[in-house]
Protein backbone atom coordinates (compact mmCIF):
# COMPACT_ATOMS: atom_id res chain seq x y z
CA UNK A 1 0.00 0.00 0.00
CA UNK A 2 1.12 3.49 -0.93
CA UNK A 3 2.44 5.84 2.00
CA UNK A 4 0.32 8.67 1.52
CA UNK A 5 2.47 10.54 3.96
CA UNK A 6 4.56 10.60 1.10
CA UNK A 7 3.47 14.07 -1.21
CA UNK A 8 4.04 12.35 -4.62
CA UNK A 9 1.94 9.49 -3.15
CA UNK A 10 -1.12 11.92 -2.27
CA UNK A 11 -1.28 14.08 -5.30
CA UNK A 12 -1.49 10.68 -7.40
CA UNK A 13 -4.73 9.30 -5.69
CA UNK A 14 -6.44 13.27 -5.08
CA UNK A 15 -5.77 13.23 -9.12
CA UNK A 16 -6.89 9.50 -9.65
CA UNK A 17 -10.00 10.72 -8.27
CA UNK A 18 -10.66 15.05 -9.44
CA UNK A 19 -10.80 15.00 -6.18
CA UNK A 20 -11.22 18.76 -5.24
CA UNK A 21 -10.68 20.30 -1.89
CA UNK A 22 -13.63 22.00 -0.16
CA UNK A 23 -13.30 24.79 1.81
CA UNK A 24 -16.09 24.34 4.00
CA UNK A 25 -14.78 21.01 5.46
CA UNK A 26 -11.45 22.70 6.18
CA UNK A 27 -9.51 19.66 4.39
CA UNK A 28 -5.25 19.92 5.10
CA UNK A 29 -4.05 16.49 4.39
CA UNK A 30 -0.84 15.59 6.31
CA UNK A 31 2.36 14.97 4.21
CA UNK A 32 4.97 14.34 6.63
CA UNK A 33 5.69 10.93 7.35
CA UNK A 34 7.79 12.47 10.38
CA UNK A 35 4.59 14.20 11.72
CA UNK A 36 2.37 10.74 11.31
CA UNK A 37 4.97 8.83 13.87
CA UNK A 38 5.07 11.58 16.19
CA UNK A 39 0.96 11.49 16.06
CA UNK A 40 1.43 7.70 16.69
CA UNK A 41 3.77 7.81 19.29
CA UNK A 42 1.98 10.65 21.05
CA UNK A 43 -1.40 8.78 21.34
CA UNK A 44 0.50 6.04 22.53
CA UNK A 45 -1.45 3.49 19.98
CA UNK A 46 -0.93 -0.33 20.80
CA UNK A 47 -3.43 -3.33 19.60
CA UNK A 48 -5.21 -3.12 22.72
CA UNK A 49 -6.78 0.37 21.62
CA UNK A 50 -9.95 0.86 19.56
CA UNK A 51 -9.27 3.97 17.87
CA UNK A 52 -11.78 6.90 16.41
CA UNK A 53 -10.18 8.78 13.65
CA UNK A 54 -12.05 12.21 13.04
CA UNK A 55 -12.20 13.40 9.55
CA UNK A 56 -9.49 11.04 7.71
CA UNK A 57 -9.78 12.57 4.58
CA UNK A 58 -7.93 10.21 1.78
CA UNK A 59 -6.55 7.94 4.79
CA UNK A 60 -3.41 9.02 5.80
CA UNK A 61 -3.06 9.26 9.37
CA UNK A 62 -5.52 6.03 9.04
CA UNK A 63 -3.36 4.03 7.47
CA UNK A 64 -0.99 4.29 10.30
CA UNK A 65 -3.21 3.95 12.92
CA UNK A 66 -4.40 0.57 11.02
CA UNK A 67 -0.91 -0.59 11.32
CA UNK A 68 -0.82 0.08 15.13
CA UNK A 69 -4.35 -0.35 16.78
CA UNK A 70 -6.26 -3.89 17.13
CA UNK A 71 -9.22 -1.82 15.92
CA UNK A 72 -9.84 1.79 14.25
CA UNK A 73 -13.17 3.29 13.36
CA UNK A 74 -12.50 7.02 10.72
CA UNK A 75 -15.92 9.26 11.14
CA UNK A 76 -15.55 11.09 7.54
CA UNK A 77 -18.21 13.93 6.75
CA UNK A 78 -17.19 14.48 2.97
CA UNK A 79 -18.83 11.52 0.77
CA UNK A 80 -16.28 12.09 -2.21
CA UNK A 81 -14.07 10.92 0.14
CA UNK A 82 -15.40 7.46 0.57
CA UNK A 83 -14.46 5.96 -2.83
CA UNK A 84 -11.02 6.86 -2.33
CA UNK A 85 -10.56 5.29 1.60
CA UNK A 86 -12.18 2.51 0.27
CA UNK A 87 -9.04 2.20 -1.92
CA UNK A 88 -6.25 3.20 -0.01
CA UNK A 89 -7.33 1.26 2.96
CA UNK A 90 -8.30 -2.10 1.06
CA UNK A 91 -5.43 -3.66 2.48
CA UNK A 92 -6.33 -3.44 6.28
CA UNK A 93 -9.01 -5.43 8.02
CA UNK A 94 -9.13 -3.75 11.31
CA UNK A 95 -10.56 -0.52 9.66
CA UNK A 96 -14.31 0.75 9.30
CA UNK A 97 -15.22 3.78 7.59
CA UNK A 98 -18.38 5.97 7.92
CA UNK A 99 -19.55 8.63 6.08
CA UNK A 100 -21.36 11.02 8.92
CA UNK A 101 -20.72 14.48 10.82
CA UNK A 102 -19.19 13.18 13.63
CA UNK A 103 -21.24 15.83 15.97
CA UNK A 104 -24.47 13.84 15.18
CA UNK A 105 -23.47 10.44 15.80
CA UNK A 106 -23.71 8.33 19.04
CA UNK A 107 -20.45 7.72 19.79
CA UNK A 108 -21.26 6.63 23.14
CA UNK A 109 -23.08 3.98 20.98
CA UNK A 110 -20.55 2.65 19.00
CA UNK A 111 -18.27 2.52 21.46
CA UNK A 112 -20.34 0.03 23.42
CA UNK A 113 -21.14 -2.39 20.80
CA UNK A 114 -17.74 -2.14 19.09
CA UNK A 115 -14.69 -1.61 21.88
CA UNK A 116 -15.34 -5.08 23.61
CA UNK A 117 -12.22 -5.04 25.95
CA UNK A 118 -9.70 -2.23 24.24
CA UNK A 119 -9.15 1.02 25.73
CA UNK A 120 -10.32 3.54 23.55
CA UNK A 121 -8.78 6.41 22.33
CA UNK A 122 -9.54 9.40 19.52
CA UNK A 123 -6.76 10.29 17.43
CA UNK A 124 -7.12 12.79 14.05
CA UNK A 125 -5.91 15.69 12.24
CA UNK A 126 -8.61 18.07 12.83
CA UNK A 127 -10.10 20.46 10.25
CA UNK A 128 -9.93 23.90 12.18
CA UNK A 129 -13.04 25.29 11.92
CA UNK A 130 -14.49 22.49 14.47
CA UNK A 131 -11.82 22.25 16.84
CA UNK A 132 -12.85 23.90 19.37
CA UNK A 133 -16.42 22.02 19.19
CA UNK A 134 -15.48 18.15 18.69
CA UNK A 135 -13.61 18.57 21.70
CA UNK A 136 -15.86 20.31 24.22
CA UNK A 137 -18.39 17.75 23.07
CA UNK A 138 -16.38 14.54 23.36
CA UNK A 139 -14.97 16.00 27.27
CA UNK A 140 -18.26 17.07 28.12
CA UNK A 141 -20.07 13.75 26.98
CA UNK A 142 -18.00 11.69 29.22
CA UNK A 143 -17.24 9.50 27.26
CA UNK A 144 -15.13 6.03 28.01
CA UNK A 145 -11.79 7.94 26.56
CA UNK A 146 -8.00 6.88 27.43
CA UNK A 147 -6.56 9.73 25.92
CA UNK A 148 -7.56 12.44 22.85
CA UNK A 149 -4.60 12.90 20.48
CA UNK A 150 -5.52 16.18 18.13
CA UNK A 151 -3.68 18.53 15.41
CA UNK A 152 -4.90 21.58 16.06
CA UNK A 153 -4.03 25.32 15.55
CA UNK A 154 -1.12 26.10 17.09
CA UNK A 155 -3.10 29.18 19.36
CA UNK A 156 -5.46 26.95 20.01
CA UNK A 157 -3.15 24.34 21.41
CA UNK A 158 -1.79 27.50 23.77
CA UNK A 159 -5.28 28.18 24.93
CA UNK A 160 -5.69 24.42 26.29
CA UNK A 161 -2.52 24.33 28.35
CA UNK A 162 -2.55 28.18 29.18
CA UNK A 163 -2.23 29.23 32.70
CA UNK A 164 -4.01 32.03 34.61
CA UNK A 165 -3.50 35.70 34.08
CA UNK A 166 -1.97 35.00 30.71
CA UNK A 167 -3.98 36.22 27.39
CA UNK A 168 -4.27 32.71 25.73
CA UNK A 169 -6.21 31.93 29.26
CA UNK A 170 -10.36 31.34 29.05
CA UNK A 171 -13.39 28.54 29.29
CA UNK A 172 -10.98 26.60 27.11
CA UNK A 173 -8.05 26.14 29.29
CA UNK A 174 -9.95 25.67 32.33
CA UNK A 175 -12.65 22.58 30.45
CA UNK A 176 -9.72 20.92 28.99
CA UNK A 177 -7.80 21.08 32.83
CA UNK A 178 -11.13 19.60 34.33
CA UNK A 179 -11.26 16.96 32.14
CA UNK A 180 -7.43 16.11 31.28
CA UNK A 181 -3.64 16.57 31.34
CA UNK A 182 -2.91 18.18 27.86
CA UNK A 183 0.89 17.95 26.66
CA UNK A 184 1.96 19.22 23.53
CA UNK A 185 3.84 16.46 21.69
CA UNK A 186 5.15 18.72 17.83
CA UNK A 187 4.82 21.88 16.54
CA UNK A 188 4.05 21.57 13.14
CA UNK A 189 4.56 24.25 10.31
CA UNK A 190 2.33 24.72 7.27
CA UNK A 191 4.61 23.27 4.51
CA UNK A 192 3.62 19.86 6.12
CA UNK A 193 0.12 20.02 4.38
CA UNK A 194 -1.77 20.33 1.18
CA UNK A 195 -2.95 22.67 0.84
CA UNK A 196 -0.67 24.47 3.44
CA UNK A 197 -2.73 26.58 5.98
CA UNK A 198 -2.24 29.61 6.74
CA UNK A 199 -1.27 29.02 10.38
CA UNK A 200 1.18 26.70 12.40
CA UNK A 201 -0.46 23.69 13.93
CA UNK A 202 0.52 21.24 17.05
CA UNK A 203 -0.15 17.98 17.83
CA UNK A 204 -1.94 17.80 21.39
CA UNK A 205 -2.64 14.97 23.73
CA UNK A 206 -5.45 15.02 26.14
CA UNK A 207 -4.98 12.27 28.89
CA UNK A 208 -8.43 12.02 30.22
CA UNK A 209 -8.53 11.93 34.32
CA UNK A 210 -9.64 8.62 35.49
CA UNK A 211 -11.48 10.37 38.11
CA UNK A 212 -12.08 13.92 38.88
CA UNK A 213 -8.60 15.91 40.01
CA UNK A 214 -11.31 18.88 42.29
CA UNK A 215 -14.05 18.35 44.03
CA UNK A 216 -17.29 20.10 42.99
CA UNK A 217 -20.92 19.99 43.98
CA UNK A 218 -22.35 21.32 41.24
CA UNK A 219 -20.61 20.75 37.61
CA UNK A 220 -23.28 22.90 36.04
CA UNK A 221 -22.32 25.79 38.03
CA UNK A 222 -18.96 25.68 37.68
CA UNK A 223 -19.09 25.99 34.24
CA UNK A 224 -21.63 28.35 34.27
CA UNK A 225 -19.32 30.75 36.23
CA UNK A 226 -16.39 29.77 34.08
CA UNK A 227 -18.33 31.22 30.60
CA UNK A 228 -19.94 34.04 32.20
CA UNK A 229 -16.53 35.19 33.48
CA UNK A 230 -14.88 34.68 29.60
CA UNK A 231 -17.72 36.06 28.22
CA UNK A 232 -16.88 39.45 29.34
CA UNK A 233 -13.84 38.85 30.21
CA UNK A 234 -13.15 42.69 31.15
CA UNK A 235 -15.48 42.72 33.64
CA UNK A 236 -14.89 42.05 37.53
CA UNK A 237 -15.90 38.63 38.56
CA UNK A 238 -18.84 40.19 40.30
CA UNK A 239 -20.57 42.02 37.89
CA UNK A 240 -19.56 38.90 35.19
CA UNK A 241 -21.26 36.50 37.07
CA UNK A 242 -24.19 39.00 38.56
CA UNK A 243 -24.88 39.46 34.83
CA UNK A 244 -25.30 36.30 33.97
CA UNK A 245 -28.85 34.76 33.35
CA UNK A 246 -28.19 31.51 34.39
CA UNK A 247 -26.59 32.29 37.84
CA UNK A 248 -29.33 32.87 40.22
CA UNK A 249 -27.04 34.42 43.04
CA UNK A 250 -27.25 37.84 44.42
CA UNK A 251 -24.46 40.32 44.11
CA UNK A 252 -23.85 40.08 47.94
CA UNK A 253 -23.61 36.68 47.97
CA UNK A 254 -21.01 36.97 44.92
CA UNK A 255 -18.81 39.27 47.11
CA UNK A 256 -19.41 37.78 50.38
CA UNK A 257 -18.08 34.28 48.61
CA UNK A 258 -15.15 35.70 47.30
CA UNK A 259 -14.10 37.10 50.56
CA UNK A 260 -14.42 33.68 52.35
CA UNK A 261 -12.33 31.99 49.66
CA UNK A 262 -10.03 35.24 50.35
CA UNK A 263 -10.04 36.49 46.76
CA UNK A 264 -10.29 40.80 46.45
CA UNK A 265 -13.81 41.92 45.35
CA UNK A 266 -12.72 43.63 42.04
CA UNK A 267 -10.67 40.43 41.07
CA UNK A 268 -11.67 39.25 37.36
CA UNK A 269 -12.15 35.31 36.43
CA UNK A 270 -9.33 35.34 34.01
CA UNK A 271 -7.15 35.50 37.48
CA UNK A 272 -8.58 32.55 39.07
CA UNK A 273 -7.29 29.29 39.11
CA UNK A 274 -9.58 26.18 37.72
CA UNK A 275 -9.12 24.86 41.84
CA UNK A 276 -10.42 28.57 42.93
CA UNK A 277 -13.22 28.62 40.00
CA UNK A 278 -14.36 25.51 42.32
CA UNK A 279 -13.96 26.77 45.90
CA UNK A 280 -16.31 29.64 44.49
CA UNK A 281 -18.74 27.44 43.24
CA UNK A 282 -18.63 24.85 46.37
CA UNK A 283 -18.35 28.24 48.54
CA UNK A 284 -21.91 29.11 46.71
CA UNK A 285 -23.77 26.03 47.06
CA UNK A 286 -24.07 26.46 50.46
CA UNK A 287 -26.32 29.46 50.12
Amino acid sequence: MADLGNPTNTIAILNKYNFVFRKKFGQNFLIDTHVLDKIIRAAEITRDDFVIEIGPGIGTLTQYLCENAGQVLAVEIDRMLIPVLSETLSAYDNVTVINEDVMKLDLGDIIEQQRGEMKVKVVANLPYYITTPVIMSLLEKKLPLTSITVMVQKEVAERMQAQPGTGDYGALSLAVKYYSEPYVAAYVPPNCFMPRPKVGSAVIRLKLHERPVIEVRDEELLFNMIRASFNQRRKTLVNALNNYSEIAFTREEIANALKDEGLPENIRGEALSLEQFAGLANRLCKY
